[in-house]
């Protein structure tokens, strides 16, 4: 069901410093940050030959990147993003096999403009799973 691995995401107090970090110490190519504003986060990406890192701050108080920091106040990493080739399929397959997706389980648009699912944390050895359709 899955493929590639498409980018791990990390929290981060500091986006500037974060982005700094992997473009001037680790001479990273490091995209300008976006604001995503239905997800209540600014997204900048790392890119990698092989996949890519995400940074991620809150944009906002009310964003669950904000919870996110308030328990971990140095960052850490957050979700582990995967490549399907249909999210409903997976969806689907998923639900019916009694594996929980967040939300109302519909797709939204996610930070490459695609179709973006997250599957439960608990259901996955403690790890936050997002399916982004490619």
């Amino acid at each position: 069901m899955i493929g590639h691995l498409n980018h791990v995401a990390m929290v981060v107090p500091d986006l500037d410093a974060a982005a700094r970090l992997y473009r001037d110490t680790l001479g990273a190519s490091v995209s300008m940050p976006v604001e995503l504003p239905e997800h209540g986060v600014v997204t900048v990406f790392v890119e990698l030959g092989n996949t890519k890192v995400e940074l991620l701050h809150p944009l906002g108080a009310g964003s669950p990147i904000a919870r996110f920091l308030e328990r971990h106040p140095d960052g850490g990493i957050h979700h582990v993003c995967y490549e399907v080739e249909d999210i409903h399929a997976a969806r689907d397959r998923l639900q019916q096999d009694g594996y929980r997706v967040l939300g109302d389980g519909q797709p939204r648009v996610g930070a490459h403009g695609k179709p973006v699912l997250f599957l439960h944390p608990k259901d996955f050895l403690g790890t936050l799973i997002e399916l982004e359709q490619i």
